[in-house]
């Protein structure tokens, strides 16, 4: 006759007690915001639902997240398309920036990405200074081409000329 025993469950912290939470917020080694993550119920209860990084993942919630990432991609595209657009024009134009300089060519300043930025501003291109990726300030008169990183995916480059100042 064999017996049979009974096994006692072990304790899995990943499968019981677990609650799951959609996350309002980024959570650092946790998940980024709508995403549906299942922790422990001291966690949830004392820190992630206190401080409103996270709610209960009901239908609803899941619901209304989905939407909200559906609008999301929508508006994307739209920035997207409109930053190809404005990539295209500006890659057709180029700026000129009058500078003091020396005799040798060096500039008495440098040229900034404000100040490139501030001269397609006045052009009619909405570019930011944060779009303008520069190597470093230029300090010599010339020609360089500048890159611009206007939407994830979308770049150009730009002829910026930098001529002395013309007296008067």
């Amino acid at each position: 006759m064999v017996r049979q025993v009974k096994r006692k469950k072990v304790y899995s912290p990943r499968t019981q007690g677990a609650v799951e939470l959609m996350l309002a917020e980024n959570v650092s080694k946790l998940g980024e915001q709508g995403d549906i993550v299942r922790v422990k119920p001291g966690f949830a209860r004392n820190y992630l639902l206190p401080q409103g990084l996270a709610t209960i993942a009901t239908e609803e919630n899941k619901k209304a997240v989905e939407e909200h990432r559906a609008a999301l991609v929508e508006l994307n595209k739209k920035r997207k398309a409109a930053a190809k657009k404005l990539a295209e024009e500006v890659g057709k134009y180029s700026v000129t920036l009058d500078a003091n300089a020396n005799s040798e060519g060096h500039l008495y300043g440098s040229i900034l990405a404000a100040d490139i930025s501030k001269a397609l501003i006045e052009a009619g291109y909405s570019i930011q200074p944060e779009h303008i990726f520069l190597e470093g300030p230029l300090k010599e008169l010339g020609m360089y081409t500048v890159k611009l990183k206007l939407h994830e995916g979308v770049t150009s480059e730009v002829k910026v000329w930098i001529v002395p100042v013309s007296s008067k």
